[in-house]
């Protein structure tokens, strides 16, 4: 069974593959840098978050703020992380993750919770950089699958997603407790 890795080591492998195909990106996925979030990154990460909800309709949803994203990702035991990808030193996007277990393989898997690339950033490669650094995870790790779910109306990103190669599991339908619901059940 394989480790996990130290995810620094997973950055140094993004940047030296980076380094190796540079002739092959554009010049802005040339200029990219991933890297793992740090506890000085969580304002920049909130205020990504709020640009996705934005994106996504749903900023009526968001009741994180910098201090319960800085504990969740940068407590001595996280069971979340965050990587941040960079152009020209600055931060345009970001991928949440966290590991799964799937009893059917047996193995565990990574939850890929929200991908965002700022939208002048979009185009240059960066949301697949980020993929292709969870897949080399997977791949290291000897992780079953690295799944996630897209809001059914985005189209370019269902899109993107299915250039890659992913399928679309629409036998699948999300289920979610949260708020009074979750609340009720708890007392039962």
């Amino acid at each position: 069974m394989a480790t996990r890795i130290n995810p620094e080591d997973r950055y140094e492998a993004i940047r030296m593959t980076a380094d190796m195909r540079r002739e092959n990106l554009s010049p802005q996925a040339a200029a990219m840098r991933i890297r793992r979030a740090e506890i000085r990154d969580q304002d920049t990460i909130l205020a990504l978050v709020h640009e996705l909800a934005l994106y996504e309709k749903l900023s009526g949803e968001v009741e994180a703020n910098a201090e319960s994203l800085g504990q969740a990702l940068f407590c001595p035991d996280p069971k979340v992380f965050c990587d941040l990808v960079e152009e020209a030193g600055e931060i345009v996007g970001f991928s949440v993750w966290f590991y799964t277990f799937s009893t059917f393989k047996g193995r565990h898997g990574i939850w890929l919770e929200d991908l965002y690339i700022q939208p002048a950033h979009r185009g240059h490669g960066l949301g697949k950089a980020l993929l292709v650094g969870l897949a080399q995870r997977c791949a290291a790790e000897n992780l079953g699958r690295l799944e996630w779910s897209v809001l059914d109306w985005n189209t370019p990103s269902i899109g993107f997603y299915q250039h890659i190669g992913a399928r679309l599991m629409d036998q699948w339908t999300n289920c979610r407790l949260d708020g009074a619901a979750l609340t009720q059940l708890a007392a039962l």
